[in-house]
Order: structure tokens, then sequence, then C-alpha cells
């Protein structure tokens, strides 16, 4: 099998090591990335900290346009890209091809918040003092970006650590997760492809073990981490001089109160728990029902996850395919009956085979479950019964996360008020949340961050303010 390169500096070397990427479902190879040297990780260090400069001065149309470029090849490569999103991830097809569709809108949203990005000018004479004074603030990069992708979602999640980026002007280097570089690399080859200065992006299948070495590395002032909590935490302690931004995850919550659309919540709880094989930072974990609709809502929720398609991920019906490793299922499994040893009851599921976990409903799970404190990230969801928004607002505030939480309601006042009382980053109304829209700001409290994505809010974050006063100005 032919080994796909990495991309240094904007061009493709190989090196001494190679990884071997398998494919979850049926542990077949689905290709062989190469690893840089110790020597080659270096160039492309010393070749980002050369080039910040000229990146920060390219013309926006410059930028604007490798983005869009991006854009345009992901189409119309959206099917070759999809299967090799399947092939190393494992995810069904409908799940890659929706996930290639968001890139190719991620990159366009960079290129258009690019040709927005500006200045802003502030008159400073509101005192006596400062007659005759302006003031022209704008923002600059703080320096080149390491971004460090997760498995997941392995093209539009390091899709958002790239686009924006390259929209600040801000060089990068990409360590994608050595479970699935083939989607980065791809990125790679689509940006080796534009106008951008050599040096400007750099993607590196480097080991988790090795690192350490690229997040305390001067020359690479911030970090936007995406994966799990003890990892990302250890990222912002090792380097506290830099800004970081961590997306970590957490145990999404849906709330179901009496005025909701039962057989709508049902149908998008059963789905969102299990899509992405509940591989999602942001899938339904934990589901708080008002116990006035508890035993209308439970036979929908059960014929919602008994109905979903579960099998090979490339047959174009199924929904839930496997988790990204043997390991990845077994750890879940064991969570699951460890709450059924402390008193759960599966309502459905509950069984393995293989990388593959079947779809996973419980009830009656203890509170201090795995399952309900922390990240199960399979495809288990636990149902509780609750007495009132009180009590649902609180249960979904008993968490160490604070990512995103759904209430399916119909009350304009409840909207907001989960809006103003619950500790998470967003919430969304009517819905699951396991929603997000790649444009708007995205991130959590607690453990599950710090920062934003979203392409305005990561240009933001990778960036800061620089003001200029201008002097006996005639106003």
């Amino acid at each position: 099998m032919n080994v796909t390169p990495f991309w240094l500096a904007g061009r493709a070397a190989t090196g001494e090591e190679s990884i071997e990427v398998t494919h979850p479902y049926d542990g077949r190879t689905v290709g062989v990335a190469a690893v840089p040297t110790p020597a080659q990780v270096e160039e492309a260090l010393a070749a980002a900290h050369a080039v910040r400069r000229t990146a920060a001065a390219l013309p926006l149309h410059v930028r604007a346009d490798a983005l869009t470029h991006v854009s345009r090849r992901l189409a119309e490569r959206a099917d070759e890209v999809a299967r090799l999103i399947t092939g190393e991830n494992g995810k069904p097809l409908m799940w890659a091809r929706a996930e290639v569709n968001r890139a190719v809108a991620t990159f366009r949203f960079a290129a258009e918040e690019t040709r927005r990005w500006s200045g802003s000018v502030q008159r400073l004479d509101t005192e006596a003092a400062a007659d005759g004074r302006m003031a022209y603030v704008s923002r600059v990069p703080r320096g080149p970006v390491l971004g460090i992708s997760p498995f997941n979602f392995p093209l539009n999640l390091t899709a958002h650590k790239v686009a924006p980026a390259v929209a600040v002007g801000a060089p990068i280097v990409v360590k994608p997760a050595p479970a699935t570089p083939l989607s980065a690399l791809l990125l790679g080859e689509l940006l080796a492809e534009t106008d951008l200065p050599a040096g400007m992006v750099s993607v590196l299948p480097v080991p988790n073990d090795r690192a350490g070495a690229l997040v305390s590395d001067p020359r690479l002032p911030i970090v936007s981490f995406t994966g799990s909590v003890p990892v990302g935490w250890a990222i912002n302690d090792q380097a506290p001089r830099k800004h970081v931004t961590l997306e970590l995850g957490g145990n999404g919550a849906a709330v179901v109160l009496p005025d909701a659309d039962l057989d709508w919540a049902a149908s998008r709880i059963g789905l969102f728990a299990n899509y992405q094989a509940g591989q999602s930072c942001i899938a339904v974990q934990r589901v708080y029902v008002d116990r006035s609709v508890l035993e209308d809502f439970l036979p929908k929720l059960v014929d919602a996850v008994n109905g979903l398609v579960t099998g090979d991920p490339w047959d174009d019906a199924t929904q839930v395919g496997p988790l990204v490793s043997v390991a990845a299922a077994e750890r879940v499994e064991s969570w699951v009956n460890e709450a059924v040893d402390a008193g759960a009851k599966i309502l459905t599921g509950g069984e393995r085979d293989g990388a593959a976990y079947a779809p996973t409903i419980l009830t009656g799970v203890p509170d201090d479950a795995k399952v309900v404190r922390e990240e199960v990230f399979g495809p288990v969801l636990l149902v509780q019964p609750v007495d009132g928004v009180d009590e649902a607002f609180a249960r979904v505030n008993d968490s160490v996360f604070g990512l995103q939480a759904g209430i399916f309601t119909r009350s304009l006042d409840v909207a907001f008020r989960a809006h103003r009382e619950l500790e998470v980053g967003g919430v969304v109304i009517g819905d699951v949340p396991s929603y997000r829209a790649d444009q708007m700001p995205y991130g959590g409290v607690k453990d599950s961050g710090v920062g934003r994505e979203g392409l305005r809010s990561a240009m933001e974050d990778y960036t800061e303010e620089k003001v200029m006063v201008l002097t006996g100005v005639q106003l």
C-alpha cells in the first residue's frame, strides 16, 4: 500500500516511520501515513516561525482565495473524501458525507469572514486633553498556531483549526489524531495547491508521545486542542504562558418538559444519542423527562432507538456504526455493566460485538455512576424523571461539564430561563444539544474547556488587539 506523505511547510514529505491506519469495522488496513522525523518537525516549526510576518501581511484576497479554493476542491472530491473518513474513522457514510458538507461550509464561512476582517476607528476626543486624537484598532496574529485535532471528526475539526488560522494570517502546524490522520493530510494536499507561502501550513502525524515538545515550543504561542479532558488540562498546565483554547467534550443533557412534542423529542434524542456511535462531544447522554410525561415518552424513545439501522458503515442506510476501536467499545461495555451492577436497568441494547456497541437506554442509574458523571463517548443514554423545571435544570448543572444542553419546550419564558441559568456554552431550544452551526460560537465552561470555535470566534482567539493613536487629526 502506498504511503501517504505528510505536509512539511507546504510540500509533500516522508520520514523513516509510518502509521498503519485500520478500519474500525473489520480491522483491515485502509492507509499508511508517513511520520516525520524529529529533524523534519524542527524544519516545520522553523518554517512557521520564519514566515509569520509574511503570513500576517498577506492581503485579505490571497487568504480568502486560498480558503475558497479548499472549499471548492472538497466539494469536487466530496464522495472520495467521505469514503476516506469512513475508512479511517468507521462512521457511516451518511455521517461522513455530512462532515464533508460541513467542512465545505467551514472553509466558505472562513473566506467570507476574511473579506470582512478589518480594523475599527475610535474617536478619543471625549475629553479635552485628547482633542485631535483618534485610535485605529486592529487585530493581529498572536503568532503561529499548534492545532491538535481529534479522531471523531477528522476532517471538519481539523478545518476548524486551519481555516481561522489562514483567515487571520497565522501559520499553523497541525497534529492530527494518530488513528485518523488521512483526512488532515488530504487538507494539507488541497492547501498546497494554493498561493499561500511555504511554511504557512504543515500537517505532521506525530505520535502522541512526541507531542509534548510541540506544546512546549515557544515558536507556537497558540495551542488549539480538541480532545479528552485530562490531556487538554495537561496541555494547559504545560504551557501556562501560551494562549490555549480547549474543547474538551461533555455529557450532553436533554430536558423534555410537559409541553414538548414527544414524538419529535424521542426521534431526535434517539438519533443523536447514537450518531457517530455516540462519539461526539455534544451527543445526548443524559435525558431528564418531566415525570408527568415519562410514561408516554419512554416507549417512543425505545422505539426510536430500536428503529436505528446499525451495522456496516459502508451501507448507505446505516445510521450507527462501530466505535473507533475495540478498546473504546470495551470501555463503554464496562461502564454500562458497572451501572447495571449498581441497580440500573437496560431498556434496550447493552451488547458489544467487536468495536460495535448496540445503542443502549438505561434507567434507574445511580447518580455516582460513570455513565452519569463522565463522558461515555459511546451510544449510551440514560433517562431519569424530574419534577418540574427547577429539578431539571439543577440536574443539568450537576456536572463537571458544560458544553451544550437541549430543552424540549414551547415556552419562550423557559427558553430564556434556560439560557440564563444553565451552566453551559450553548442552549438549544426545541432540539437536542447535538446541534451545531459551524459559523456560530461553540465551546463550553467548566471541564468542557475554554475559548470558542466557530470561524469569527476562533479568528479572535488567534489574534490580539493592537492600537495606533493618531495625533493632530482634525475631526
